[in-house]
C-alpha cells in the first residue's frame, strides 16, 4: 500500500537499465511515497542488458521484455498489467513508446524533452489515448515546495506586473570532448539521438519550463545564440537566449555545460513593479522575496512565513530538515498517482503536461532557427 493507504499503481519502465542514472532517479521517485510498484520493464534496447537489468530489479521473468512494442501489447492484455509506464530513454526513443502505451490505454510518464523533433511532438499531441490514459512530462524542478510558493506569489500579485525574468542552468561536465564510453554524454551530443539541441534540450528546457511555470507568462519570441565550444561537437554546449513575453515582460536564459566550476546551477529570478524573488536549486529550501522599499525576507520550505496551500502541499518533513532533488521528483510522481486514481483535480494544473512538452520543443526549434539566422528574433508561433 502507498503511504496514504491507497493501492499501489502497477508501473513499467522503458529504458533505465543497469548504469542509467535517470532510470535510477525515476525508480526512487516512484518508491518514495509508496504510490507505485515496478512490475515490468523493457529496460534496454540490448536484450542481454534488458534481461540482466530486469533480474537485478527483481522483476518476474515473464515481465522482462526486450522491446517496448512487446511490452505494451503483453501488458495491455494482462488482467494484472501495468497501469502506468515510465519512459527514460534518450530523446529519439520517446515518441515510439509514448505512442504505443497511450494507444494501449496505459498512463505515460515521460522524461523531457518530449521528443527529439517538433513534428513528433505534434503527432503525439494528436493521439487520442485509449481509456483516457494520462500523460506526465517530468520537469521535476516544478515539484520543489518553494517553486510552488513562488508561482503562488506571482499569481497573487505580490510582485506586481512582471517586468524581468532571468533563468540559468550552468554545468561543467561537458567541458572536454567525450567518447562513446561515456554513455550519458555520447547520446546527448549526438543529433541522431538528442535531436536539434544539445544543452538547450538537455537543461535549457528545464530553465525555460521553470520560468514559464512560476510566472505564467506566455513567450512570444526568442533571440538566441547557440554555441558548440568544444571542437568537433555537433550540438550546442552553451546557450544565451533573450525572450519576449506577452504583456511586455523581458527574459534572459543561460544554459551551459562548459561553465567550469558550475555543478548544477539552476536558478530563477523574477522581478515585478512591486517586488522580486530569487531561488537556487543548490539551496532549494530557501528563497528570497523582497517587496519594493522593504527589507528582504528569507522564505523557508515549510517555514512560518510560507503561504499555504502551495508551500505545504508536498512538504514531507518539518522545516529545517532539508528536502531536495529526489523529493521534488517524487512529488511529481505522487501527485500524478493521485491524478491516475481520479483524486488529483487540484494537481493537474501544476503537473507538466503533453502541451508543455510541445511548447518546449517549439522553444528549442525557434532558438535553433534564431541562432542560425544571426540571432534574429523568432516567434514560437512561426515554427
Amino acid at each position: 500500500m502507498a503511504e496514504n493507504g491507497a493501492k499501489r499503481i502497477r508501473l513499467g519502465m522503458v529504458g533505465g537499465g543497469t548504469g542509467a542514472f535517470i532510470g535510477y532517479v525515476h525508480r526512487i521517485a516512484a518508491r518514495l511515497d509508496g504510490d507505485y510498484e515496478l512490475v515490468a520493464g523493457a529496460l534496454s534496447s540490448r536484450p542481454d542488458v534488458a534481461k540482466e537489468s530486469g533480474k537485478n530489479l527483481g522483476l518476474a521473468e515473464d515481465r522482462i521484455y526486450t522491446s517496448y512494442e512487446e511490452m505494451a501489447k503483453a501488458e495491455a492484455a494482462r488482467p494484472d498489467g501495468i497501469q502506468a509506464v515510465s519512459i527514460v530513454t534518450p530523446n529519439h526513443m520517446h515518441f515510439g513508446p509514448a505512442k504505443a502505451f497511450l494507444e494501449a490505454g496505459i498512463h505515460v510518464i515521460c522524461d523531457k524533452p518530449l521528443t527529439s523533433t517538433l513534428d513528433d511532438a505534434r503527432k503525439l499531441a494528436q493521439i487520442q489515448p485509449k481509456n483516457g490514459a494520462k500523460f506526465l512530462l517530468t520537469h521535476n524542478y516544478t515539484g520543489y515546495p518553494l517553486i510552488r510558493q513562488a508561482r503562488e506569489l506571482v499569481a497573487s500579485g505580490a510582485l506586481g506586473k512582471i517586468r524581468v525574468v532571468q533563468a540559468e542552468y550552468p554545468q561543467d561536465w561537458l567541458t572536454e570532448a567525450t567518447g562513446e564510453e561515456n554513455k550519458q554524454a555520447s547520446w546527448r551530443t549526438d543529433p541522431a539521438r538528442s535531436g536539434a539541441g544539445g544543452a538547450i534540450g538537455d537543461i535549457g528546457t528545464h530553465a525555460y519550463n521553470l520560468a514559464r511555470f512560476v510566472t505564467g507568462l506566455k513567450t512570444e519570441a526568442v533571440s538566441a545564440d547557440l554555441t558548440a565550444f568544444v571542437p568537433g561537437r555537433q550540438l550546442d554546449d552553451n546557450v544565451h537566449i533573450m525572450l519576449r513575453f506577452e504583456g511586455g515582460a523581458k527574459g534572459m536564459l543561460w544554459a551551459s555545460q562548459v561553465a567550469v566550476g558550475c555543478e548544477n546551477g539552476l536558478q530563477l529570478r523574477v522581478y515585478g513593479d512591486k517586488g522580486g524573488l530569487e531561488w537556487r536549486q543548490d539551496n532549494p529550501n530557501y528563497m528570497w522575496f523582497t517587496e519594493f522599499g522593504k527589507p528582504k525576507q528569507l522564505l523557508t520550505r515549510g517555514g512560518s512565513i510560507s503561504v499555504p496551500p502551495a508551500a505545504s502541499m508536498n512538504v514531507r518533513i518539518p522545516s529545517g530538515h532539508p528536502e531536495g532533488y529526489l523529493e521534488a521528483f517524487a512529488t511529481i510522481y505522487s501527485q500524478f498517482a493521485a491524478v491516475i486514481r481520479g483524486e488529483g483535480g487540484d494537481f493537474e494544473a501544476l503537473l507538466p503536461s503533453l502541451a508543455d512538452g510541445v511548447e518546449g520543443m517549439q522553444f528549442i526549434v525557434a532558438s535553433v532557427q534564431s541562432s542560425q539566422n544571426d540571432s534574429k528574433w523568432t516567434r514560437l508561433s512561426d515554427v
